[in-house]
């Protein structure tokens, strides 16, 4: 589904400095989004070329990328802004998602709160 212009879905937005890593990672092709059960406090994020779409997925736009999101997925990271930040000699993808509860001490898994959508989700047990 195509959601450009859906004023129901609260989107997804990549930063000039996400945007353009993209475009050096993938030429500027579509890329995926996705939160994958794991770690100690839940989710992981993971980012990656889109290898296809089902008719689910959620198609958004952020500074001319196109960002697509299976529908579990969106419930979990709706209003996240994807950063692309350089620490040292560590670059990384950065997550600013306004559902977080609580992250692990790492920072590699997060939680959210229950909601109606994402309570079935079993965080991997």
């Amino acid at each position: 589904m195509n959601t450009f212009d859906d004023p129901d879905v609260v989107g997804i937005t990549l930063t000039p400095r996400a945007a353009a890593h993209v475009r050096r990672w993938l030429g500027g092709a579509e890329v995926r989004l996705r939160v994958k059960p794991t770690g100690c406090s839940g989710y992981a994020y993971v980012i990656e070329a889109n290898a296809g779409t089902n008719a689910a997925d959620r198609r958004l736009e952020s500074e001319g990328i196109c960002i697509v999101v299976d529908p579990t997925s969106l419930n979990l990271v709706r209003g996240t802004q994807v950063d692309y930040v350089r620490e040292g000699l560590n670059a990384a993808f950065q997550f600013h998602n306004p559902n977080v509860t609580a992250t692990c001490g790492c920072g590699e898994s997060f939680t959210v709160a229950a909601s109606p959508d994402s309570a079935s989700q079993s965080h991997g047990q």
